[in-house]
């Protein structure tokens, strides 16, 4: 048996590249995404109702991985990368139907003529990812208070302090003033996360680059800390 879906809109997100999107929603609310919903399906008929709804599941396309098809055991990075799990037991990309859910948090609904657009936060979607759907998040039925999972039941909590140099700090500064939203804590939110391998936990020599919006953000991994380094221009060449 076959199915045949349409694609309904794709995301617009911070995210130019998979290196640096969190591993689940919601742990990076700073960031904020936009959902373009194309025509027939974009309409204000469409989205009535949806002014009363603060979260919504977002069902889209792994477009970016799907290429590679399913493996039938992955390494989830929680487990550091080193154990194998069945890829039904996880959230992984490499799935027989490349299809990822996301709940976020709904901040707004615009509708511009023949374009709706819905506006969200804590969004872990890369730039372009096509949308298959979008549903409201039911709280007395989708909060499971008590699901469990033993090898991944905390959120992920890095206690290393993010620290600016002088320079990435002027960058944010002139980027707070010009564009009115707060770079800093966007950076913080990401690099908190360590997006890094999983197997490196610990002072990492290398010099790793972070593509977000416009920029690419160098940063380092030290004992106590992560340091940025520098924020400049992303050259669009190297990004899809």
């Amino acid at each position: 048996m076959s199915l045949t879906l349409d694609y309904i809109g794709q995301v617009h997100s911070p995210f130019k590249e998979k290196f640096g999107i969190p591993r689940q929603p919601g742990l990076a609310n700073t960031l904020k995404a936009s959902i373009e919903i194309w025509q027939p399906y974009g309409s204000a008929a469409s989205v009535k109702g949806l002014e009363d709804v603060s979260h919504i599941w977002v069902i889209f396309a792994f477009s970016a991985t799907a290429a590679a098809g399913w493996k039938a055991s992955v390494r989830p990075p929680r487990l550091g990368g080193n154990e194998k799990m069945g890829v039904f037991a996880t959230r992984s990309t490499f799935r027989p139907n490349p299809i990822g859910l996301s709940a976020v948090k709904l901040d707004g609904v615009r509708i511009d003529k023949d374009k709706v657009w819905l506006d969200v936060s804590g969004a872990d979607l890369l730039d372009g990812t096509p949308v298959l759907d979008i549903k409201p998040y039911l709280p007395y039925s989708d909060c499971l208070t008590d699901a469990e999972l033993n090898w991944a039941a905390d959120a992920p909590d890095s206690q290393k302090e993010v620290v600016f140099s002088a320079s990435a700090i002027q960058v944010c500064d002139r980027i707070e003033t010009s564009q009115g939203y707060s770079l800093k804590a966007q950076i913080e939110d990401v690099l908190r996360l360590d997006p890094r391998p999983s197997y490196k936990s610990d002072k990492d020599e290398r010099i790793y680059g972070l593509a977000l919006h416009e920029f690419n953000i160098r940063w380092k991994v030290e004992a106590q800390s992560i340091q940025v380094l520098s924020i400049d221009a992303l050259d669009t060449r190297s990004t899809p």
